[in-house]
């Protein structure tokens, strides 16, 4: 008895009279086209907002590569995901024509992220391959959607004072990270966890096209030209 009562209060539609399977289907129906219609919105609203700054930081990295850098990305959880599909974007272009250019996924050493999540503690993860890799010129992308990730904002200070360029991408009111000084912060302002992160996406694949296309223009230049 006692089992019958915590499953109907975990699964309420399950318990008392069964319910019309068509009613289910449109319930569930208009639920997709609910979310559907969400997504859509928030596209919208960030990308009229924001077309400007997502150019901007895309000028940023390209010119980061003219110069010799390299790109970081960083992230926890969903957004380590996010992280290592950056890295892989920019390394791997499945576009022809389009050259492999360095990015290094801080998400991706387990090795190193247990180690120094162990011996000193998780924050630090992503600020101490920044001083052991990072140098200046180079660009550090770090995604989180609610932007207080404490790990991201220890490692973003130390990449600012090293001299490297600093891209959030963030979400709700951009939190602690739209509070950081950074170079680029682009805020997508749902509180949908979802939709930021369907629209993080949207936004480095964007970066990354647009970052090859400003770079076009150096492709078989000579290499004292291309860093002007």
């Amino acid at each position: 008895m006692v089992e019958d009562v915590r499953l109907q209060a975990l699964y309420p539609f399950l318990a008392g009279k069964r319910r019309d399977e068509d009613a289910i289907m449109a319930m569930l129906a208009g639920s997709v086209t609910g979310k559907a219609a969400h997504h859509a919105s928030v596209f919208t609203s960030f990308f009229t907002t924001h077309g400007e700054d997502v150019v901007a930081a895309a000028r940023t990295i390209a010119d980061t590569y003219r110069k010799g850098g390299r790109l970081f990305t960083m992230g926890n959880g969903g957004s380590s995901c996010d992280a290592a599909h950056v890295a892989v974007e920019f390394q791997h272009p499945i576009t022809a024509g389009r050259p492999a250019l360095t990015a290094i996924n801080l998400s991706s050493d387990v090795a190193m992220l247990t180690g120094v999540g162990n011996d000193i503690g998780f924050d630090h993860i992503f600020l101490r391959q920044i001083i052991a890799q990072a140098r200046p010129g180079d660009s550090l992308i770090g995604l989180s959607t609610s932007g207080n990730s404490e790990n991201l904002q220890l490692a973003f200070g130390k990449a600012r004072e090293m001299g490297v360029t600093t891209i959030g991408l963030a979400g709700r009111t951009g939190g602690r990270m739209a509070k950081a000084g950074l170079d680029h912060c682009l805020v997508v302002p749902s509180d949908s966890i979802h939709r930021v992160q369907e629209c993080h996406v949207a936004i480095y694949h964007i970066l990354w096209d647009l970052v090859h296309t400003l770079l076009a223009d150096d492709r078989g230049r000579p290499a004292d030209q291309a860093a002007e």
